[in-house]
């Protein structure tokens, strides 16, 4: 079992950073492959962005791709995501999930997330 806890969101203007934490219960951390999706009102959930075991792999949406950034500290079983020059278009309830092994960009692919945590973007 696996319990993940979001923080880092808020209230902001368009073209600032924010970074996003998720942080993991357990000793397993670096067994699991991490993402990041996220869901505005009124919409699906959507693929963010996500890491591998290691961090040597990341993948990313069109949409956040060139500013926003994926990471993860395994020895502090903690993901990150670094969201740069943030756009109205990015508010949304940002979630961070797990799987075992493999990356994956589908909702369905991922057996953990986080209670999320609520991003809004002011023009």
């Amino acid at each position: 079992q696996v319990q993940l806890v979001e923080s880092g969101g808020g209230l902001v203007q368009a073209g600032v950073s924010l970074r996003l934490s998720c942080a993991a219960s357990g000793r397993t951390f670096s067994s699991y492959a991490m993402a990041w999706f996220r869901q505005a009102p009124g919409k699906e959930r959507e693929f963010v962005a996500a890491i591998s075991r290691s961090g040597s792999s990341t993948y990313y949406a069109d949409s956040v791709k060139g500013r926003f950034t994926i990471s993860r500290d395994n020895a502090k079983n903690t993901v990150y995501l670094q969201m740069n020059s943030l756009k109205p278009e990015d508010t949304a309830v940002y979630y961070c999930a797990s799987k075992l092994y493999g990356l994956g960009y589908r909702r369905e692919d991922y057996d953990y997330w986080g209670q999320g945590t609520q991003v809004t973007v002011s023009s």
